[in-house]
């Protein structure tokens, strides 16, 4: 049941992106991948480390290995999760990770190349999401910085904080009228 969950939401969050004169899709993410997704997990870092007097080239090999650790850290924990690349006209722009239990969407990360951030792409594949988790009576969850600039986002599409973790806030969204769960995985 949760595998076809996951397909179809995956199928909305694409309809999501559809726009006029773009093919966009989400593919599942291969070994042939690895540079990309690495590069994208540095992007979305690399101002955190910039108050560390490293060269740029220990920073990248620093976000590279984390990226990998992170890689390794999902498929471990959250077996069957799709791991997508996000895809417009052919070319990565992101990536999209998203694991389906019987009561719940956890998106694990979403995440696009910065010259596709800030242009409503994000905002899309969430509300895609979110229409398939209403059709399946499931709450979405994730987990995001405190600081991080898509929070602002999450609130205006009524995700709520369940607990505040620390170095992460744990987000829920459920469709109207469903009570909120804390989730443990």
């Amino acid at each position: 049941m949760s595998a076809a969950a996951l397909a179809a939401a995956l199928a909305a969050v694409g309809d999501a992106l559809a726009e006029p004169g773009a093919t966009w899709r989400l593919r599942e993410e291969t070994d042939a991948d690895r540079e990309f997704v690495d590069a994208v997990y540095i992007a979305i870092r690399w101002d955190e480390l910039a108050a560390i007097p490293w060269p740029d080239t220990a920073k990248r090999d620093f976000l590279r290995d984390q990226s990998r650790l992170q890689a390794d850290h999902y498929r471990r924990n959250y077996p069957g999760a799709a791991l997508c690349v996000v895809e417009r006209d052919g070319v990565p722009v992101g990536r999209f990770y998203l694991y389906a239990s019987p009561s719940e969407f956890r998106l694990m990360d979403i995440a696009l190349v910065p010259e596709w951030r800030g242009r409503g792409h994000g905002g899309r594949m969430l509300r895609g999401l979110m229409d398939a988790a209403r059709g399946e009576g499931r709450q979405i969850t994730l987990h995001v910085e405190p600081n991080n600039p898509a929070q602002r986002l999450y609130a205006r599409l009524g995700f709520s904080l369940i607990e505040d973790r620390g170095v992460y806030h744990f987000l829920g969204w459920q469709p109207i009228g469903e009570p909120m769960e804390a989730t443990h995985r």
